[in-house]
């Protein structure tokens, strides 16, 4: 009676530690943003968040390398695992370094980069033995809740890491609500939380390595491609097939018209005075929509034509980010001395449920899309390689919005007579001249509307041609294999 339950639960644990790399990188950007680092910085550090959309690309090393004594997928669990543990205890003596003491020195972005980018790298390895073992770890009947231990658990990771951390990182978070006597920081520090969960990654694994054996997997079924390079070489086959190629450049770019709204409104918002660990929290009354959106919208996207239902949320989710740059633009003008009002947070909060309805709608559509299409004789990796390119399609837009922000600002030199602010060097002089840059168009304002413009460029003309991908024939998608 028990087994089953154990392996769900162990299933659970194991997709918890690895939302919470993602939530700890995930809260670098505000922090960051709260030390005044530069959107250009930004969009450096934004390339940490790569490595999960690129996961395809080492995945079928994982799958086919291994030592069959230890276990297929412990071999590559047990020692990601512990790497990402040692890494987090390491990371936690250098960490307050690389943020900078605010002392004069300021955050090193390039180290915080390649250090969190490794990081990712080793909880994406970890994501795909985890994914795989999933597989043949829960009996035939219990495999459906592979995909809802995934969500679940990466949500609480991703909770645990982020709001949970930032919550407990912020002084007057902590000093309002949990403490008697207020005290200059926070309950933790960024350190503290590394050391911490490093620590719980070594135990964890340990008690994986020892107590849980793998169960014999029965002889590789037709789905399992023999070797690395017959899976490369697949990979090859399905992307060249006319059907799937459109697909990947149409979805590589649909994502576009989103990328201001969804990469930089929360760090404006931090820019603006909202205090991170607020926005952080604002995450806490999702999680019901997060879970509920899904099973209402599965229903919609479960007949012969999931990708209607992207098509018609599109629209909505685009307008959402005109209405995104409002609140930026007004929250200033409710701001007092003690913070925000409280209906400033209600407003945020319901922007923020809309946009997630949005958001879910064509995400759950595009899953069910690729679940639809994917050739079962090869599963996997078809279903994979669509996921990927659709992640892809978030992430490219992403970075580059957060790149554009600083030279689509207009600033202007006050008080100083032939002075611009349009470089570094140039505001230097312009404070020297006795003068202050002041910013006369913020350039995220005028990524907004460019990005609105050409989303719905792609929704009038491509749109159409997204949907049409429904009416292809099932041979359309098959893989035709030449042995």
């Amino acid at each position: 009676f028990l087994t089953p339950f154990s392996d769900i639960l162990l299933l659970l644990v194991l997709y918890v530690l690895q939302g919470i790399p993602l939530g700890l990188a995930g809260s670098v950007p505000l922090i960051l943003q709260s030390k005044s680092a530069s959107y250009t910085d930004q969009a450096f550090f934004s390339f940490v968040f790569w490595p999960f959309s690129l996961k395809l690309l080492w995945a079928p090393l994982v799958d086919a390398v291994y030592l069959r004594g230890f276990g297929r997928r412990k071999s590559w669990l047990v020692p990601t695992q512990y790497v990402l543990g040692l890494f987090m205890i390491y990371m936690s003596t250098q960490v307050d370094m690389l943020l900078g003491d605010g002392e004069g020195r300021g955050p090193d972005v390039v180290a915080l980069t390649v250090t969190f980018f490794l990081f990712e790298f080793l909880a994406a390895t970890q994501d795909i033995a985890v994914d795989g073992w999933a597989l043949t770890m829960l009996s035939r009947e219990n495999v459906g809740y592979a995909s809802t231990c995934n969500s679940v658990g990466q949500t609480a990771g991703y909770f645990l890491g982020n709001v949970l951390f930032l919550a407990l990182e912020s002084a007057s978070f902590c000093n309002k609500y949990l403490r008697f006597q207020p005290q200059p920081r926070g309950i933790v520090t960024l350190s503290d939380f590394l050391f911490f969960w490093g620590a719980v990654f070594l135990i964890t694994t340990t008690l994986v390595a020892l107590l849980k054996k793998e169960n014999k997997e029965l002889t590789p079924t037709k789905e399992e491609t023999k070797g690395i390079t017959d899976t490369y070489r697949l990979l090859f086959s399905i992307i060249k097939m006319p059907a799937v190629l459109t697909f990947c450049l149409l979805i590589l770019t649909a994502k576009v018209g989103f990328s201001a709204a969804d990469a930089v409104t929360g760090l404006k918002l931090v820019e603006e005075g909202v205090p991170k660990e607020h926005l952080a929290l604002l995450a806490v009354p999702m999680v019901p929509l997060q879970i509920i959106l899904p099973l209402i919208i599965s229903k919609y996207t479960a007949g012969p034509k999931p990708l209607n239902t992207f098509y018609k949320a599109m629209p909505f989710r685009l307008l959402l980010g005109l209405e995104f740059a409002f609140l930026v633009w007004w929250t200033p003008q409710v701001k007092h001395e003690g913070g925000f009002p409280v209906y400033y947070y209600v407003v945020v909060l319901l922007s923020y449920a809309l946009h997630q309805i949005t958001l879910y709608s064509m995400y759950v559509a595009i899953m069910a899309f690729n679940a639809k299409v994917s050739d079962p004789l090869i599963g996997g990796t078809y279903m994979t390689l669509l996921n990927t390119v659709s992640n892809l399609g978030g992430n490219w837009p992403s970075t580059v919005a957060l790149w554009l922000v600083d030279p689509l600002t207009v600033k202007e030199c006050a008080g100083a007579q032939e002075q611009t602010c349009a470089t570094t060097v140039a505001a230097e002089l312009c404070t020297k001249a006795g003068g202050s840059c002041v910013t006369t168009l913020d350039g995220y304002y005028v990524e907004s509307v460019i990005c609105v413009i050409l989303g719905f460029g792609w929704w009038f003309r491509l749109g159409p041609q997204l949907k049409k991908l429904q009416d292809e024939g099932q041979s359309s998608w098959k893989c035709k294999r030449t042995n």
